[in-house]
């Protein structure tokens, strides 16, 4: 596929419909940096009788964190926009609050929950977005999250009861 037109980006969908959904994914990149953020203090912080089962519980989700970011900015990149990436940039367009100082494993959980909630809302507008505009790979791509987060938050709530 050749790109000789310059109403379209490298992968040959129209620029001015992928500027909205660039957006949309920067949105959802700051919220899953402060996602971020906010479960590595859960795993620094937690503390009490289910210390042993949550800290490499958390480990594991921000170390899956870690990858999703990394890819949605890729994303970003690959529809011709550019993936914010200051701190500043990601307190002003995230949908998610910070957490700070939690150490109780049930709050810990809660903020888990909660913030898996947001970014599944987010991800679905995202996906909805993308599949108007035939970016099927942006729509994939969150899908497959919203799938996985779906079942963390069930068994996110099992672990609450």
């Amino acid at each position: 596929m050749s790109n000789n037109n310059s109403d379209t980006n490298q992968i040959g969908l129209e620029k001015a419909d992928m500027s909205e959904i660039i957006a949309k994914l920067n949105s959802l990149l700051s919220s899953y940096h402060t996602f971020y953020i906010n479960v590595r203090g859960y795993h620094w912080n937690v503390k009490g009788e289910h210390f042993f089962t949550l800290h490499p519980k958390f480990e594991e989700l921000y170390t899956a964190l870690q990858i999703q970011i990394d890819e949605i900015a890729e994303r970003i990149l690959t529809l011709g926009g550019t993936p914010l990436h200051a701190y500043s940039d990601f307190a002003q367009h995230t949908s998610i609050q910070e957490d700070k100082n939690v150490k109780d494993g049930t709050i810990c959980v809660k903020g888990v929950v909660t913030g898996l909630q947001t970014l599944i809302e987010e991800q679905r507008q995202v996906s909805t977005l993308a599949s108007d505009s035939d970016d099927q790979g942006s729509a994939d791509l969150v899908d497959a999250y919203v799938q996985e987060q779906e079942k963390l938050i069930w068994m996110y709530n099992a672990f609450l009861g």
